[in-house]
C-alpha cells in the first residue's frame, strides 16, 4: 500500500490575471481552489495514474474540510490527524511573466496530535511505500522527518522523502529510501557550489554510498535529472514545451518514480516516467493526466553517466 504524508497541507488559491499591480486594484481572469500541499498532489497524480493511496495528515477548520470533501470527491482514501485551528491558505498569483506565492501560516501541532499520526504510522507494514512531503509546520522539530523516517525503517516501510532545508538534512541521517532535491538544495545539503554534472554526480553519490540512500533523483528544471542509485548513474534530458504550471511539477515527479517502481522495480524505467510527469505538470494548468504523462515519456532521453 502507498501512503502520502503532509504534515502542513493547504487549500490552494490559484489566480490568474494580466498584470499584478502592488499597492493597486487588480482584477483576476479567472480564479480556483484546490486541495493542495506535497504529499496530497502526490496522492493527487497517482491516482491520475490508476494507482491507489491513502493520504494521511494533519487538517483542521472549514479550510481542512474543503480538502477532506476535494479528496472524497476524488475518490482518495485518507485518514487525517483532526486539529482545531484551521488548515492554512496559500495564494499564487499568475500573470504572462510571473508567478507570486503567499503562503499562509500553519496551524499550531500539539503533541497529542502528533503522537497520534505516529499511532497511524506504527499500524503500517513491511512493503508499505510512505511519502514524507513538504514543508514543516512551525509548530513541529526539525528532526520531525528523522523520526519518522527512522521508525518507518524500524518496521520495514519504504520511505520517500521530498522536502529541503534543515528537515532534508535531519533526514537523510536515517536513511530515507528515496530522496528528490533539486540541485540547488543538494549543494545547500554539503555547502558546496555545483557547477556541472560532475559535481551533481559526485555528491548524489554521496548520499547513495555514505548515507545509505538507495535511489537519488536530482532535478534540474528544464534541464532534466540525474539519477544516482542502485540502479547506477545516469541523466535524464528533460521534453521540449512551454512551461505554464511550476506548481506541482515536483510533486508529479516523486509520483511519477513510485508509480512506475511500484509496476516494476526499474529505476531507470521510474525516474524517465517521473521527468515525464513532472513535465506534463509543468506544461499544463493543473496537475497532469497519465495520458499527458505517457506522451511525454517518449521525449524522455537516458544518457548513461555511470562512468563519471
Amino acid at each position: 500500500m502507498i501512503y502520502t504524508i503532509t504534515l502542513n497541507p493547504a487549500i490552494d488559491y490559484v489566480v490568474k490575471m494580466d498584470s499584478f499591480e502592488q499597492g493597486g486594484i487588480n482584477r483576476s481572469e479567472y480564479d480556483y481552489k484546490e486541495a493542495g500541499g506535497k504529499g496530497i498532489n502526490v496522492s493527487r497524480v497517482l491516482h491520475q495514474f490508476g494507482q491507489s493511496s491513502t493520504a494521511l495528515g494533519f487538517v483542521g477548520g472549514f479550510t481542512g474540510k474543503f480538502i477532506t470533501d476535494s479528496l472524497t470527491e476524488l475518490k482518495i482514501p485518507y485518514d487525517f490527524v483532526q486539529l482545531q485551528q484551521d488548515t492554512r491558505i496559500n495564494i499564487k498569483i499568475k500573470t504572462e511573466t510571473d508567478e507570486t506565492e503567499v503562503n499562509g501560516l500553519s496551524p499550531a501541532i500539539g503533541e497529542a496530535e502528533y503522537q497520534a499520526l505516529l499511532a497511524k504510522l506504527k499500524q503500517l507494514k513491511e512493503g508499505d511505500i510512505v511519502v514524507l512531503a513538504g514543508s514543516l509546520p512551525h509548530s513541529l522539530s526539525k528532526t520531525v522527518y528523522r523520526q519518522m523516517v527512522s521508525l518507518l525503517n524500524e518496521q520495514g516501510a519504504i520511505a520517500v522523502l521530498d522536502t529541503s532545508g534543515t528537515p532534508l538534512k535531519e533526514a537523510i541521517q536515517a536513511s530515507p529510501v528515496f530522496i528528490k532535491p533539486n540541485h540547488h538544495e543538494l549543494a545547500d545539503l554539503f555547502d558546496e557550489e555545483v557547477r556541472d554534472d560532475y559535481d551533481i554526480v559526485q555528491l548524489a553519490k554521496r548520499l547513495h554510498q555514505d548515507y545509505g540512500i538507495n535511489h537519488v533523483l536530482v532535478s534540474m528544471a528544464k534541464a532534466g535529472a540525474i539519477y544516482v542509485g542502485d540502479s547506477g548513474v545516469f541523466k535524464l534530458l528533460a521534453p521540449k514545451g512551454k512551461a505554464v504550471h511550476s506548481v506541482g511539477a515536483g510533486d508529479s515527479a516523486v509520483a511519477g518514480f513510485i508509480c512506475k517502481w511500484y509496476e516494476t522495480t526499474d529505476a531507470r524505467k521510474a525516474a524517465a516516467y517521473a521527468i515525464a510527469a513532472g513535465s506534463a505538470t509543468a506544461f499544463s494548468k493543473t496537475l497532469c493526466t497519465k495520458a499527458e504523462t505517457d506522451v511525454l515519456l517518449q521525449q524522455v532521453e537516458v544518457i548513461d553517466l555511470s562512468r563519471r
